[in-house]
């Protein structure tokens, strides 16, 4: 048997049970002068590897629960990616939609008034999630801030670039991705110059990879929102997409009005497009078995997660039987925390590093974790199986940490 210390010192059992779990109420006024409470949870799961590390999500179906289940996961998604970080996850049943930023602001400023206690650079290091992005990380930093009496860069990450946020931060899970992608075609004598490509989502981590995909030769010929999809065989042009979506904040509809030869499929299922490579960049359970099944039959040969778990148990089953290279998010996608670890080493030093060079890191990044992972698989008798590559390259990470740090 392989590590019998794990058995001996219940690393199963410990690793499953979150360090420290953290919930609490958030009472805060609407613009009308009402009083709402909310609940926020902080999960900081495991602290073996560095500071607790995961992003803040704010939405109606946040519970215990589901911040448990993704705090697990990232404990070995952010030890995939080699970087001195922990695993945790926070957030709340609160919804920004259709809230005034003042709302916003002061839900905000409630909830760290709480938090802030639990944090620090050395101890926990949230980010942004769903429902968070940099309207929210600013008012939560600054709150933090103001009842610490400490400007503290390093214990929030996803900041803006005038304050300490780092080049590279939005790009970097669609770059990840698709460097992802490259480093399984290299390892089957292949390339993504060439390929046609699909890619799931017209959001920040959709509008990224298409970019790099584009940058590396690929074609990609459809994208998609929640109401449809659009196919452009001549391949996507995305600073159309880039308008459309982060600055007219349209709908995906508008692409094929802007651009005749373009069709729109409202409701369409964009695994339906024949392609070479796809890239699930949207939600959760996006890709079925049928799905995936589709893909194959149509020449598919590699898959790579920008979102989380994007593909259900069903299709990951047909892409392993099928033999194609399918890259999981655990792996495919670490790139978005693996940099947000690069703005805590630049908080930390006081600097503030290029694009250029923070890209060359992210790249780097993602060729060691896709190298792990082959040869994990490869040791463990799975050849080329990235989901067993990098279940076990983290598994073991955090667990012979655990070991050397004894029974705590």
């Amino acid at each position: 048997m392989k590590y019998p210390e794990f058995a001996e010192h219940k690393i199963i059992q410990r690793i499953c049970e979150p360090e420290r779990q953290i919930i609490f109420r958030v009472p805060w006024q609407d613009d009308s002068g009402e009083t709402h409470i909310n609940r926020a949870f902080r999960v900081e799961f495991n602290s073996a590897l560095g500071p607790y590390k995961g992003g803040m999500r704010f939405h109606p179906s946040v519970y215990l629960g589901i911040i448990k289940f993704l705090g697990f996961e990232q404990v070995f998604k952010n030890a995939l990616t080699g970087l001195p970080i922990g695993g945790g996850k926070g957030g709340s049943d609160f919804d920004p939609k259709g809230r005034s930023d003042a709302e916003v602001m002061r839900f905000c400023q409630s909830l760290m008034t709480e938090l802030y206690r639990h944090l620090g650079e050395y101890t926990d290091v949230p980010a942004g999630d769903i429902g968070v992005g940099q309207r929210e990380i600013g008012y939560l930093f600054g709150q933090y801030k103001r009842v610490t009496n400490r400007y503290e860069s390093g214990v929030l990450t996803g900041k803006g670039l005038n304050w300490g946020g780092s080049r590279a931060r939005r790009e970097a899970t669609g770059y990840g991705t698709v460097f992802f992608v490259q480093e399984m075609l290299k390892a089957r004598s292949d390339s993504l110059d060439g390929k046609t490509c699909i890619v799931s989502g017209s959001g920040n981590v959709a509008i990224y990879a298409m970019e790099k995909a584009m940058q590396l030769g690929a074609k990609v010929v459809a994208c998609s929102d929640s109401g449809g999809i659009v196919v452009d065989k001549q391949g996507i042009d995305l600073d159309l997409i880039k308008q459309i979506k982060e600055v007219e904040r349209r709908r995906i509809s508008a692409y094929s009005e802007e651009k005749k030869d373009a069709r729109y499929i409202e409701d369409g299922n964009i695994w339906h497009v024949p392609c070479e490579v796809a890239l699930p960049c949207a939600t959760e359970n996006e890709l079925t078995g049928n799905d995936a099944k589709k893909l194959v039959d149509q020449g598919c040969m590699a898959v790579a997660e920008g979102a989380n778990m994007p593909t259900t148990p069903e299709g990951i089953r047909v892409f392993q039987d099928a033999g194609i290279a399918y890259g999981p998010g655990k792996a495919a996608n670490a790139g978005g925390v693996a940099t947000s670890a690069l703005e805590m080493q630049q908080n930390a030093s006081r600097d503030s590093w290029t694009f250029e060079y923070t890209e060359a890191r992210l790249e780097e990044i993602m060729a060691n974790i896709h190298l792990n992972c082959y040869e994990t698989a490869r040791e463990f008798g799975a050849s080329g199986n990235y989901v067993v590559g990098a279940n076990i390259t983290g598994f073991l990470k955090v667990s012979k940490a655990m070991v050397a740090m004894g029974l705590i």
